[in-house]
């Protein structure tokens, strides 16, 4: 006589159970993940505006209007300017919050161009 095994409990939908317990820890990986290309994008675009203000200061331009024309306007919002005398010029940037967290932090960039 042939007997079959019948599971005590029922399988189904325990895939769909384990998608859902899943599904936020993925949801805050990918928020992370964004978060991070964000913060990298600011630090670019803090370089590149620094070296713009940079070369403005240099040939006697304002540093903050060459370094506001590089920076898009999420970043011009939080944008510091500090030029020092010898050519150097610091760009500090606020770093866009993808989650609308308050403070995520900042970024900055120096670059330097000799005095013409």
């Amino acid at each position: 006589m042939l007997r079959v095994m019948v599971p005590w409990r029922a399988q189904t939908g325990q895939a769909a159970a384990e998608l859902v317990a899943v599904l936020p820890l993925a949801a805050l990986l990918l928020a992370g993940g964004w978060q991070l290309a964000v913060a990298g994008h600011a630090r670019w675009a803090a370089g590149s505006a620094a070296q713009a203000a940079a070369r403005a200061a240099a040939v006697g331009g304002d540093p903050r209007v060459a370094a506001r024309e590089k920076l898009t306007a999420r970043l011009e919002r939080g944008l510091r300017v500090r030029a020092a005398g010898d050519g150097s010029v610091e760009v500090r940037v606020r770093i866009p919050p993808v989650l609308g967290l308050r403070i995520v932090g900042d970024t900055s960039a120096t670059a330097r161009f000799p005095v013409q």
